[in-house]
This record gives C-alpha cells, sequence and structure tokens, in this order.
C-alpha cells in the first residue's frame, strides 16, 4: 500500500512539473519482454497532445504447451526529464486468445486483461527511440492457460519515430 501512494505522490507531483517535449507524431518498432512466456509485440505509438499519446501493442506467446496472441491498448502520460529522457505512465486494457497443445487437452479460449505501465524512454536525436517498462497486467477469464491471474512484464522496447 506504501508502494502505490508513493507512485501515485510521484505522478501527481510530475503532472504539475510536465514540460513540452519534441516527442513524434509516430513511433513503431517492437517491445521484447517476458510475461510468462510473452516474448515480442510489435508496438506503435500516436501522439495525442505534447504530454500524452496512445500505444498499441499486439504481443504473441509461443512456449512448449499454450500458444497466445493479445492486442493491448494503453493511454499514457509523458514528462520530461532532460533533453531526450522521458518517464512516461499509463493505463488500459487489452483481448486475446490462447490455445494448449498438448497431447491430453486441446483446449483454446479468450482472455481480457486491464493493465497499468510505468517506463523510461530516451529518444535519440536519429528518428530511434528506446524505452524500458513495466506492465503489470491482472487477467480475466484466464484460469485454463495461466496459474494466476496477475501478470508482471518487464520489457525492452526499440521504435522508429515518425
Amino acid at each position: 500500500m506504501k508502494k502505490i501512494i508513493l507512485v501515485a505522490s510521484m505522478l501527481i507531483g510530475l503532472s504539475f512539473s510536465t514540460q513540452a517535449q519534441n516527442t513524434s507524431k509516430n513511433a513503431l518498432g517492437l517491445r521484447l519482454g517476458d510475461n510468462d512466456g510473452f516474448g515480442g509485440e510489435i508496438s506503435y505509438q500516436r501522439k495525442l497532445a505534447a504530454n500524452n499519446r496512445l500505444e498499441f501493442d499486439l504481443g504473441w506467446r509461443n512456449s512448449n504447451q499454450v500458444d497466445a496472441l493479445k492486442l493491448v491498448g494503453l493511454y499514457q502520460w509523458i514528462w520530461n526529464i532532460e533533453g531526450g529522457f522521458n518517464w512516461y505512465a499509463g493505463l488500459g486494457g487489452g483481448l486475446g486468445t490462447w490455445s494448449t497443445d498438448n497431447n491430453d487437452n486441446n483446449d483454446k479460449g479468450t482472455f481480457a486483461l486491464v493493465a497499468g505501465d510505468i517506463g523510461i524512454e530516451y529518444n535519440f536525436d536519429i528518428p530511434l527511440q528506446l524505452s524500458l517498462d513495466f506492465r503489470p497486467e491482472i487477467y480475466f477469464n484466464s484460469n485454463d492457460f495461466r496459474e494466476d491471474s496477475f501478470g508482471p512484464d518487464i520489457a525492452l522496447g526499440i521504435r522508429y519515430r515518425f
């Protein structure tokens, strides 16, 4: 609980010190992480205003027993640290589908999720962006392919800005 209060206080404080930054209108690339086997995501960001944007990620998982596909959409707030460094935080949700591929049982189904997002990014002078973020995800209708309904996702992103 103390961590939640600390993060909320930090986000509120940062929102009062928001500065305009030079963010690109669009960014497209990959987000590579490990949320219980979700290996990669195609990531697209769309700038809405000077300090907020939308992010859409299409991810896939291919493990020994479960294959899955998920689409996540996030609304993000951006705060400039210095130069090309930015902090960002966001909220969103998503949908996905899964199928098992073991010999005893061939199940398939769908799931929904809600997600938060907090991270740091660097925008180079060339049209390249690197990011590192933490995205906790809570899954619904996922009992058949996940042992629990919580998935912490830490990922490295690389995007082309245009």
